[in-house]
């Protein structure tokens, strides 16, 4: 018999190989056109084991997105928070793990999964962009104060969208908004 702590220990790491799996397939195709049985072959689970994880598409849909939400945000803060890399660095890099990695089709993909479906998130649709403009404005503050480091975090941010709109790979986003990184923090 496996002890309860053991089996605790293999369904978390089961659960975090699903989440991390079906997210591709949702952007792929849409929630709506996303089915449990592709989400369970994607996963390479049963249908009745992707079940006994989430109870439907709509809890499986709503752990995938909070958990990239989730660890975009603790990789942003920890990035911002390694004070032996200068500033510029810190902030290109939390900046490509927010928003560089969605770069892309599979990042239009994403991005319109997560606008089409704000209902199915909840409430991570509009905190988690809020606490990244705090780690950002705060990381900033540490050199230039809080009064000016609001708006360079408001422009960055700006320019962070605008370019993941514009640009093709996540090399380029990284690229320009490095520039933008070296005009606006000095």
């Amino acid at each position: 018999m496996v002890a309860p702590e053991t089996s605790n220990v293999g369904t978390a790491a089961r659960r975090d190989a699903v989440l991390e799996s079906v997210l591709l397939t949702f952007a792929r195709h849409g929630y709506r056109k996303t089915s449990m049985e592709e989400l369970a072959r994607t996963a390479r689970i049963s249908r009745p084991g992707l079940y006994f994880l989430f109870e439907s598409k709509e809890t499986l849909f709503r752990a995938a997105f909070t958990r990239a939400l989730e660890q975009d945000l603790a990789a942003a803060q920890a990035l911002l928070a390694a004070t032996d890399r200068p500033l510029r660095e810190r902030l290109a890099s939390a900046f490509d793990r927010w928003a560089g990695r969605y770069v892309g089709p599979l990042g239009r993909d994403v991005t319109s999964v997560i606008e089409q479906n704000p209902d199915l998130l909840g409430e991570i649709v509009e905190t988690a962009p809020v606490r990244f403009a705090e780690l950002v404005t705060d990381a900033i503050a540490e050199t230039s104060g809080r009064a000016s480091a609001v708006p360079v975090a408001q422009t960055l941010i700006s320019v962070s969208i605008g370019l993941k709109h514009q640009v093709e790979t996540r090399e380029a986003y990284l690229a320009r908004l490095t520039t933008a990184v070296g005009l606006l923090v000095g």
